[in-house]
């Protein structure tokens, strides 16, 4: 399970994600620097630590590197969510209360989804639904 990111690295992140494209440490600062000081190093730190902890991967260009997402950010949500899910000792409380915080726009969107994945998420149907119960032995 992936440990949440940080603020920063969250930030590098969105960019690389709604890029969807290789990017470059140089283009990473440009956008950044939009609303904050930042220095190079900075995020050259920050994408190289994302690289080490799986998030990106890079690919040499001349003496620099261009970094991809290996995932999506809704895989990372997914995977966040999931964690914090197992992570209760209610799993069926748990949803209930996420269900209970959400806008009428994310229970639109979970719907959605539901049906989506419908028939993926049933419950396996019995192997003999007609079959008698056995007799006990006598």
């Amino acid at each position: 399970m992936p440990r949440p990111l940080g603020e920063l690295e969250d930030s590098v992140m969105t960019r690389v994600w709604k890029w969807n494209r290789p990017v470059t440490v140089r283009e990473v600062l440009e956008d950044l620097q939009q609303e904050r000081s930042i220095a190079y190093t900075t995020v050259m730190t920050v994408l190289d630590n994302l690289h080490q902890k799986g998030w990106v991967r890079r690919e040499a260009e001349g003496r620099a590197y261009r970094y991809e997402a290996v995932s999506t950010r809704a895989a990372y949500a997914a995977a966040l969510m999931n964690e914090a899910w197992s992570q209760s000792d209610n799993p069926a409380a748990a949803l209930v209360a996420f269900f209970g915080m959400m806008s009428a726009e994310q229970r639109e969107a979970l719907s959605d989804a539901m049906r989506i994945v419908g028939p993926a998420v049933q419950a396996p149907a019995p192997e003999n639904p007609g079959a008698a119960e056995p007799e006990a032995e006598r």
